[in-house]
């Protein structure tokens, strides 16, 4: 495999000096290539690359970027995902405009990385640190796009290059469905059983959740197994559909707030025939659904995050990853909104 290419699971670099930042430019440049975006559009990629590991060089504490490719409707964009758990930022829209310099200099701040990009969120509290979250695609800048609605990432146990985490979502006949895995263990094997589970969800027959999860139990039985969850928000019926093998911890977050767990049974996917069950949650269009692997702490309160709420599902999604996230072990996070 050429080192070269960036995976659709992505790189993630440590930005601690200006070396890094230089790396960071490089595979952001030849990932461009990779995906053709054009000489246009990756030079555009460049300078967001350039900016985003700037400030992380300047201002953070624990800096750390996320670069990989995104896909839809046939067509290939770059994602990147700065985090850090730096000094912050009290007026992040401020510091995104031409000539506002977060470093207290004279500069372009993040206009550039606004001006280039396809689509451009980001939230950031002072004293608790500033998440970042570009896309790039081709003929498409200005940063007009709606945001996704849904988002999510995921990180290797500190050491392993690859994750045992993944995740997934689909359209099919009309249903919305999303996946969150975690293979047993670390490393290749625990990847091998969540690509594997990936695989079989991107290609089972449209059905509610549990007939998906049943679907994946039996396609993944060559694998070491994993825990997973399969969700279906459908907001115009006010309800979501859940249906969990295993420690995948989920929670649907209502327009008060309130955080109401979902239920996920004892079981390994993949081994043995474990008891699949579906629920049905309250859940209307301002509702947020939150899911993720034990790799993340099941703490967290996004009551603690002013106006987190109201940000794109992937910027929802990194924050927790950084801030709940464990470094021993495989995480991931992923965040759906009810609307389209």
């Amino acid at each position: 495999m050429n080192d070269d290419v960036v995976s659709d699971r992505g790189v993630w670099f440590r930005v601690e000096n200006g070396s890094a930042a230089s790396a960071v430019r490089r595979a952001a440049e030849r990932l461009g290539a990779q995906l053709d975006l054009g000489a246009d559009r990756t030079a555009d990629l460049s300078i967001v690359a350039a900016e985003l590991t700037s400030n992380l060089v300047k201002h953070a504490d624990d800096g750390v970027l996320l670069l990989r490719p995104v896909r839809r409707d046939g067509e290939a964009g770059v994602e990147l995902v700065a985090l850090d758990t730096g000094p912050g930022m009290a007026d992040l829209t401020a510091s995104s405009q031409d000539g506002h310099s977060t470093a207290g200099t004279l500069g372009i701040g993040l206009g550039a990385i606004v001006r280039q990009a396809t689509w451009f969120d980001g939230y950031s509290r002072p004293e608790r640190g500033t998440v970042l979250a570009v896309q790039i695609w081709p003929n498409r800048p200005g940063g007009h796009e709606r945001w996704p609605w849904v988002g999510a990432l995921s990180r290797p146990l500190a050491g392993e290059s690859v994750s045992g985490d993944g995740y997934a979502w689909r359209i099919v006949e009309g249903r919305r469905q999303v996946l969150v895995c975690d293979g047993l263990g670390h490393g290749p094997l625990a990847s091998a059983a969540t690509d594997a589970a990936l695989d079989g969800f991107r290609k089972a027959p449209a059905g509610a959740p549990a007939a998906v999860v049943a679907h994946l139990h039996r396609s993944m039985s060559h694998t070491r197994g994993a825990a997973l969850a399969v969700a279906e928000p459908d907001p115009s019926a006010g309800v979501l559909r859940y249906s969990g093998l295993g420690n995948i911890s989920a929670a649907v977050i209502g327009a008060d707030g309130k955080r109401r767990g979902l239920v996920s049974l004892p079981g390994i996917a993949g081994h043995q025939r474990p008891p699949i069950r579906e629920y049905d949650y309250p859940f209307e269009a301002d509702a947020l659904l939150v899911m993720h692997s034990d790799g993340v702490v099941d703490r967290w309160q996004l009551a603690d995050y002013p106006g987190l709420v109201d940000r794109s599902p992937l910027v929802v999604a990194a924050t927790l990853l950084r801030d709940a996230g464990t470094r021993r072990d495989d995480a991931c996070v992923l965040v759906a909104r009810g609307w389209s």
